[in-house]
């Protein structure tokens, strides 16, 4: 009796033992990965060819100030190693040329109005469509859909061509100059939406059926033609690129809204800036050594991400 209570006890022991060892096992398994340093690898160099996208209003620029001084140190480093910096937005390209002069970046290609309208590059001028490709249907013919639209079925929305320059100045927080630049659409509009969301789906569907689409930015909403887009636009540059350096650069995308996605998608890293939007960035491709979210926003933002994905070549 005694040697079969004994044999009880040592099996619970040993089962206890057990136990306690597989724990320690386990504890210790987990804390090697919680603890263990975050694996930093070089992904991207200034050395090697590349190309860098990005959005900006709330991007590389604040959404409020439109200030961009926290990225200076990286607008300098990469003109200095002549990796193109391409504005892409849905301003206009009016708008985008005159930041270009600003940000020291004149001469480079950019994309306006979501994808609608590429300037090329200023050395280009042997390429078709130089010095800017239109994509799409024109400004003139989404104003007279938009207003047959809004006559038929009442939609409630305001749009750039509806108000003087002094309501987008008080808009855009923009001086009369910048928003006069504003106005210079040559393939979409952008409007503000006053209707409920219900009519807007309504209305998104209306657009879907003419060959248009509805596309929400930073701060407005946006119809320019369905054909089109950031990435389209995109991918047009860097096939010009990839022909004239004879190589495949590697491309980084930085952006903070819905209207940033499709870019960001066919970039081989990307960025996304913490924004304001309450859309967010959703993006098809998400594994983390592709994809980098900053915990600033703006420009601030902006900088946090190329130190992520270029920090190695700082200097």
């Amino acid at each position: 009796m005694d040697e079969r209570v004994n044999a009880h006890r040592l099996d619970v022991v040993w089962d206890a033992r057990n136990r306690y060892q597989k724990n320690i096992f386990f504890t210790v398994s987990l804390l090697r990965v919680v603890c263990q340093p975050e694996k930093r690898i070089a992904m991207l160099s200034v050395n090697e060819p590349l190309l860098i996208f990005t959005d900006l209003d709330g991007t590389l620029l604040d959404s409020h100030t439109y200030d961009w001084q926290p990225a200076a140190p990286w607008l300098y480093r990469l003109r200095e190693r002549n990796i193109p910096l391409i504005l892409c937005s849905s301003k206009t390209a009016a708008e985008m040329l005159h930041l270009q002069q600003t940000l020291g970046l004149q001469g480079l290609p950019l994309i306006a109005e979501n994808g609608a309208v590429v300037q090329l590059d200023a050395h280009w001028q042997t390429q078709p469509h130089y010095p800017r490709r239109i994509n799409g249907i024109s400004h003139s013919e989404i104003h007279i859909v938009l207003n047959s639209l809004r006559e038929k079925m009442h939609f409630k929305f305001t749009t750039f061509d509806d108000v003087d320059e002094q309501t987008i100045v008080d808009w855009t927080g923009l001086n009369r100059t910048q928003a006069a630049l504003t106005r210079l659409h040559e393939a979409s509009v952008s409007l503000i939406w006053r209707d409920s969301d219900e009519r807007m789906t309504l209305f998104a569907d209306q657009l879907e059926q003419m060959g248009l689409q509805f596309v929400h930015g930073a701060r407005f909403w946006h119809v320019l033609d369905a054909s089109v887009g950031k990435d389209q636009a995109a991918n047009e540059l860097i096939a010009i690129y990839q022909q004239l350096w004879q190589k495949r650069p590697a491309t980084l995308g930085l952006g903070d809204g819905p209207n940033d996605a499709p870019l960001l998608d066919v970039m081989d890293y990307a960025v996304v800036v913490k924004g304001l939007n309450r859309e967010g960035v959703h993006l098809q491709h998400i594994e983390p050594s592709r994809v980098y979210r900053t915990q600033h926003e703006g420009p601030e933002g902006w900088r946090e991400g190329l130190d992520y994905f270029l920090s190695s070549d700082k200097g």
